[in-house]
């Protein structure tokens, strides 16, 4: 418990959602060198970044890519992706569309509520099935719009939680004026929801979960007002 309460009161403290984030990816990795445990449980939840990143950055949206788990080339899709998400992406091979891209986010979820159960990490768990439950709900929203079969889309659905109230985030979302409006509507979202599941004071290793969600979640609000401005930009120039 010393060990635990020293380590997470040594990291820097956090604003609200749209403040400067306190400290990089890289640093925070590194302050969790000697505790390959906290550092797998870390590198976890910035995979989801990196996954994001590399998958803007394949569709020609994103210019450049600060990984920091994958390596650069796995960023750029230029060398294979790690074992532990190779191993889990042939799960849905045999869905109806399947696309590549579906699929490896379907290992990602499984392997980190994999990594959840392994640990006994709760709010790992519950974050990941969040995630899972949130983006399927808006593929279900999209689907309908373009007439599609939501089914087709789903990824890693097991892991969705059927009582979460998403209604009042897909209606804001829905209503945004612009992608990036809607974008900072899934991020408030996803910001409020930890404020519900926080692990405050518990100095537990929860805690510093949610702190490295929070940590991305900063970093992403930061990456897309800056995005925002060059799209502004290009836009005037013209």
């Amino acid at each position: 418990m010393l060990d635990r309460y020293y380590f997470l009161a040594s990291l820097p403290a956090m604003g609200e959602l749209g403040t400067e984030p306190p400290m990089g990816f890289a640093e925070l990795l590194e302050h969790l060198a000697d505790s390959q445990a906290r550092h797998t449980l870390v590198s976890s939840v910035l995979l989801l970044d990196d996954l994001m990143q590399r998958e803007s950055h394949l569709a020609g949206e994103l210019d450049e890519v600060d990984p920091a788990v994958l390596t650069q080339q796995q960023a750029c899709d230029e060398s294979p992706l790690p074992n532990y998400l190779l191993e889990l992406l042939d799960v849905d091979r045999d869905s109806t569309v399947g696309a590549v891209a579906d699929r490896l986010w379907g290992a990602y979820f499984r392997y980190v509520a994999g990594l959840a159960n392994r640990t006994g990490n709760q709010f790992l768990g519950a974050w990941i099935r969040y995630e899972v439950s949130l983006r399927n709900a808006l593929v279900t929203l999209r689907s309908k719009r373009l007439g599609l079969e939501a089914a087709d889309y789903l990824v890693a659905d097991e892991l969705s939680e059927s009582g979460e109230d998403l209604d009042a985030v897909l209606a804001e979302w829905a209503a945004a004026a612009t992608p990036l409006a809607g974008q900072q509507v899934l991020l408030r979202a996803r910001w409020a929801w930890l404020d519900l599941h926080d692990a405050w004071f518990s100095f537990s290793d929860d805690e510093l979960a949610v702190y490295a969600v929070r940590l991305m979640l900063l970093q992403q609000w930061e990456r897309m007002a800056g995005e925002g401005v060059k799209r502004a930009v290009a836009e005037a120039a013209t």
